[in-house]
């Protein structure tokens, strides 16, 4: 019996996510095919010109666009920020401080501080049951 192994394929949208880069901003050739995990792990390796251009200055998807600005993605529902931004963007709203960026960081420090909080707790009472 031969075992036969087939190549892995993803869907574009599922290789940009995994490549931390907005979609719609790739190139033509990306969006219309698959991409094989060996594609995707080469492109991971050495990312050419053009995936190199998207992660520095975007436009970033809204994951990226969140932790670039400290915030859950929820967050940037919440502040009105549906679209990809590029870095200088993120860059301005970051400068310009609004309201709701400085609401949303301090419910996203709570939420860490809560997450470290019970992380410990359950630790505790791991170490009890020892």
């Amino acid at each position: 019996m031969t075992s036969h192994q087939s190549t892995q394929t993803m869907k574009p949208a599922t290789a940009a996510k995994k490549l931390g880069v907005y979609l719609e901003a790739t190139p033509a050739e990306f969006r219309e095919g698959v991409v094989t995990r060996a594609e995707l792990n080469a492109l991971q390796a050495d990312p050419p010109a053009w995936l190199q251009e998207l992660r520095a200055n975007g436009p970033h998807p809204r994951p990226v666009v969140a932790e670039k600005l400290g915030v859950s993605i929820a967050g940037l529902a919440r502040g009105g920020v549906t679209e990809a931004l590029t870095t200088e963007q993120i860059e301005a709203v970051k400068q310009e401080q609004p309201e709701w960026l400085v609401k949303e960081r301090a419910t996203q420090a709570e939420v860490r501080k809560e997450a470290a909080r019970l992380k410990q707790r359950d630790a505790e009472r791991a170490a009890e049951q020892s």
